[in-house]
Formats: structure tokens, C-alpha cells, sequence
């Protein structure tokens, strides 16, 4: 398994993830595809421009896909490594959504975990 690095700082989300994740679909979805049931938010990775570039690479290699429920959007879905955490990366597939953002989820609260805030400097490995 090869894995695609991305560097971005931390950013302020609308909430959508922390909606999304307390989903009953959208959470068996994430702990039967990547194994671990997602605390209820995500990390927010505004990503650098070299990142950002990438980031494309992984809509053309998704393997793991979220199937919505009606009226939801689809998001391709990859296990990932932060600081050593296993997590993963959302994409949801909409239209108009930010090239410059990754969305990381995780078992647990990275922000408490890590002892992160906006602004930091993260990296995280995408497994593609």
C-alpha cells in the first residue's frame, strides 16, 4: 500500500462533520470500512497549494466509498495516520466543495488528543 502525504493547518469547520458523523449510516459505514467508530467531528486541513494539487490523486484512486442515504452526498473514503493515530480522510463528492480542504476523522477528538488549535501545522498519511 503506498501512502500520498498532505501538510495543511488547522481550520474552524461550518459543523457539517460533527452532523454527518452522528448519522447511524454514516458511522456503521466509517467503523465497517475503516475499522474504528468515528468520535462525532472532524479535523479540518486547510491544505497547502503542493498539497492541495494532490489531492486530486485521491478521488482517482478511492477504494472505499460512503454510500449515502437519500438526499446525503457520496464520499470517498481512505484509512490514514496522523501523529501515529489511525484515522481516515473524507471527500465528500459535492459540488463547489473546497479543493483546499481535507476533512480527517478519527476514534477520537485529534484537537484534544494532540493538543492541537487552529493554525497548527499537521501532516497526515493517506494509505491509497
Amino acid at each position: 500500500m503506498k501512502n500520498l502525504t498532505f501538510r495543511g493547518t488547522i481550520v474552524t469547520g461550518e459543523g457539517n462533520g460533527k452532523r454527518y458523523l452522528s448519522l447511524p449510516w454514516d458511522k456503521q459505514q466509517i467503523e465497517e470500512k475503516l475499522g474504528f467508530t468515528p468520535y462525532a467531528g472532524t479535523l479540518n486541513l486547510q491544505l497547502t497549494a503542493e498539497s492541495a494539487k494532490r489531492r486530486n490523486m485521491l478521488l482517482s484512486a478511492k477504494t472505499k466509498v460512503i454510500c449515502p442515504a437519500e438526499g446525503y452526498c457520496v464520499g470517498a473514503l481512505f484509512s490514514a495516520v496522523v501523529a501515529d493515530l489511525n484515522c481516515g480522510v473524507v471527500i465528500p463528492e459535492v459540488a463547489g466543495y473546497p479543493q483546499n480542504l481535507l476533512e480527517v476523522v478519527a476514534p477520537v477528538n485529534l484537537r484534544e488528543r494532540l493538543g492541537l488549535k487552529d493554525g497548527d501545522c499537521v501532516e497526515v498519511a493517506v494509505h491509497v
